[in-house]
């Protein structure tokens, strides 16, 4: 066993053991020199905790523990509910740039609705483990606030190992910060291939969630309101919640990014949703993605270990697409011969290869200027992360610099051309999560090719503006016939998405945007019952001959639901009540939004949209004129009626409510409006109005 107080830290922060807390601050990483070039891949087993604190009321804790490199997240474990004593037993790979950094362990206690308290840290040293040789760890946590509180151990197993055959550049990060003067800050002047495959993935897992059969029933009414959880590494999706039912019908599909060449291991748990209290626990199961064979879709059906029933799933493993990074130096673009095979690839003659490509996007981070000082040094390490719905990339960190250039070259591939490009700014923290300094979005549809500009980089909820800018240029080709056909389709649901929060200032801003959709409803209901009043007897005369139409064929029906009432703790009222809230805004928002995206069709406020809009019409003009109605709506029921024997796992979708969700709302429309108007040399604000 490799006992803790053996290791040393070797960063700037206290390392903590048993008896003793030794402090290295003396011996910053820029004055070391790098022994180390290489790249290293740690695979952790997380076996068990032991005597771990207690932190709620009942003299229990719900552990989870996370590990750290560098100031970011790497791993984060499930969470073992009400247990001292928990057992993971759960497995991570992590690429290592050098072994200077050190791991940090930190464990936390699950709160639910609450923040989750601190159970204790400790660092491990990756300088002391030996390669290829598996090890034992023993960690003891401790607070370093409250040095001299026992907060239990950690028991890890590691095996360190370096990635043959693949050695980094001696670019990759000079550092020079240890001598005083802005001449030598640090500076990276490109990426190597393997930090660049650190990075990217080397493929993508598409999985299609069928359904369940035969789950546990874990309500007191013999049912259960499922829903299933996926992780593979640090990507994670979340399914719908599928109410009263032991065979939920989910037809879900989503997209994983693969970064090793083995596969990997996809986790699944299934939960049974609870109102006011923890969610139930149904049952888990793994996918062993290295099992699987490349370019073929299978159907497997899962059985849930640890519970009862299964799973039905989908997974299709292919090949990446085209994602890089690069220096401006490399620019697909500018050489005329990549270019001209990305425009013959999305010409308008190959509009059916391929209909899931639908263009390509070039960004091109260059630097910033003035940007916030997070550190109590008055400067920042920033670096940027460039995201296109779930493809996510990375720059590089400038240390010690609050005018960074970055200087790179990122290019994806474009799946919907109404995604939005986002580039955030962080600052880089080695003891703890990295800092926000601002962040921009930008509608594919509204970037000018080739065109660079200062973007101002604005708040979380890109509200207003922050400190500092952004310079970025960008380039978009794609097939606006296989654009048009992506807008009939369900929009990709973005994974790493955070679930909505209480908040008073906008469950008020939701109440006023659905107060002003209902407005619109009562001025109708008035023209309406001004048609009865007779106040114009042309208009009264049309109304009744189409009202006298419309009510030979119609027919209503009144569905009522009935719910099982609990008896609950004050608390569990209280967290009731919080979700209920929280139902009532996201409600408000959906609502809203529904008869804004109508309003902004008709209002042009996205062009291709609205010309999408009145092409469709005018086809289906064309098609009335030529076919009668009852051949339409036969075919159309056909189709209907026989999609599921052609395709029994097709995903449901509407083609109307599909193209509303891509027609921005208008809090959406300020914030793209404030990003474009806030651009170059022109700094005033957009003048929007809502209404």
């Amino acid at each position: 066993m490799l006992d803790s107080c053996k290791l040393k830290s070797a960063c700037n922060l206290p390392f903590i053991c048993n008896k003793k807390i030794i402090n290295t601050a003396g011996t910053s990483n820029a004055e070391v020199p790098l022994a180390d070039p290489g790249m290293y891949q740690l695979d952790i087993t997380l076996r068990r905790g032991q005597s771990l604190a207690a932190r709620d009321r009942g003299g229990t804790s719900d552990p989870y523990v996370k590990f750290k490199i560098g100031g970011k997240e790497v791993f984060r474990s499930k969470i073992i509910h009400k247990n001292l004593n928990p057992v993971w037993e759960e497995k991570a790979c992590i690429l290592v740039d050098h072994l200077r950094e050190p791991l940090y362990i930190k464990v936390f206690d699950y709160d639910f609705g609450l923040q989750d308290d601190f159970m204790g840290s400790a660092f491990l040293d990756l300088t002391q483990l030996e390669l290829n040789r598996p090890t034992d760890v023993t960690l003891t946590l401790k607070d370093p606030h409250y040095p001299d509180h026992d907060l239990g151990i950690i028991l890890l197993s590691v095996i360190l190992t370096p990635k043959e055959g693949e050695s980094r550049d001696v670019t990759m990060l000079m550092r020079k910060s240890w001598k005083r003067s802005s001449k030598f800050q640090t500076q990276s002047l490109r990426l190597s291939d393997l930090h660049r495959k650190s990075h990217l993935w080397r493929g993508i897992v598409s999985i299609t969630l069928i359904e369940g059969r035969d789950l546990k029933a874990m309500d007191s009414n013999g049912l259960s309101d499922p829903y299933v959880k996926f992780r593979l590494g640090h990507q994670k999706y979340k399914s719908k919640i599928m109410p009263k039912t032991l065979n939920p019908q989910w037809r879900e599909q989503f997209d994983f990014h693969l970064y090793e060449e083995r596969g990997g291991v996809i986790d699944i748990t299934a939960w049974d949703k609870d109102a006011g209290k923890r969610d139930d626990f149904i049952g888990r199961c793994q996918v062993d993605l290295s099992a699987l064979s490349r370019e073929q879709t299978h159907k497997l059906e899962l059985q849930l270990e640890e519970g009862e029933g299964h799973l039905v799933l989908l997974v299709t493993l292919t090949a990446s697409a085209t994602v890089s990074i690069s220096d401006l130096s490399v620019n697909s673009l500018e050489d005329q011969k990549e270019r001209e095979e990305i425009l013959k690839r999305y010409s308008p003659l190959r509009i059916f290869h391929n209909l899931k490509d639908v263009g390509f996007l070039q960004v091109k981070v260059i630097r910033a200027e003035g940007l916030m000082a997070a550190d109590v040094t008055g400067k920042s390490d920033p670096f940027c992360v460039v995201e296109l719905n779930n493809d996510r990339l990375l720059t590089h960190t400038v240390y010690k610099n609050l005018n960074p250039e970055w200087n790179k070259v990122f290019t994806f591939n474009i799946k919907d051309i109404h995604s939005v490009l986002e580039v955030t700014v962080y600052d880089e923290d080695r003891d703890r999560s990295a800092d926000f300094l601002g962040k921009v979005a930008i509608p594919l549809l509204s970037i000018q090719n080739g065109e660079q500009k200062a973007y101002v980089l604005k708040n979380k909820q890109l509200t207003g503006p922050t400190k500092g800018v952004i310079y970025l240029e960008i380039d978009v080709i794609f097939n606006a016939v296989k654009a048009s056909l992506r807008t009939l389709i369900p929009k990709e649901q973005k994974y790493i998405e955070e679930e909505n929060r209480l908040s008073k200032q906008l469950l008020l801003r939701n109440f006023i945007r659905m107060k002003r959709c209902v407005m619109v409803l009562v001025n109708a209901a008035y023209y309406v019952n001004s048609c009865f009043d007779w106040d114009s007897p042309p208009r009264s005369l049309a109304a009744f001959v189409v009202v006298e139409d419309m009510l030979e064929d119609e027919e209503e029906e009144d569905d009522k639901d009935d719910k099982d009432s609990e008896k609950k703790g004050f608390i569990n009222k209280i967290y009731a009540i919080q979700e209920v809230c929280v139902s009532v805004q996201n409600i408000l928002d959906e609502v809203a939004s529904f008869g804004e995206r109508i309003k902004n069709t008709f209002n042009w406020t996205v062009p291709f949209l609205s010309w999408l809009a009145i092409v469709a019409l005018c086809v289906f003009t064309a098609i009335l004129y030529c076919i009668p109605l009852r051949y339409i709506v036969l075919v159309w029921g056909i189709n209907k009626f026989t999609k599921k024997l052609r395709s029994p796992y097709a995903i449901d979708n509407n083609e109307l409510l599909d193209f509303l969700s891509r027609v921005p709302s208008d809090v959406q429309v300020l914030q793209f409006c404030l990003e474009s108007c806030l651009t170059c040399l022109h700094f005033e604000i957009c003048d929007v109005n809502i209404s």
